[in-house]
């Protein structure tokens, strides 16, 4: 089966440089950069993801 990967519908467009994009995968959610599909990727549980983003939307990773 391949995987389909989803670029987020809050992405400024093909020219947005600070994107991701997600799959589903057997071991969890893929989560690679979409300037370099080929890079490789990171493969986290669902919850873990979840865990990530809750921390995100708090402020906890601002650059």
């Amino acid at each position: 089966m391949a995987v389909q990967w989803k670029k987020s519908t809050h992405s400024g467009g093909v020219n947005d440089e600070q994107c991701v994009e997600l799959a589903r995968l057997a071991q969890g959610v893929g989560v690679r950069d979409s300037k370099n599909p080929d890079g490789g990727h990171l493969a986290l549980r669902a919850d873990n993801l979840a865990a990530l983003l809750h921390q995100i939307k708090r402020g906890a990773y601002d650059a």
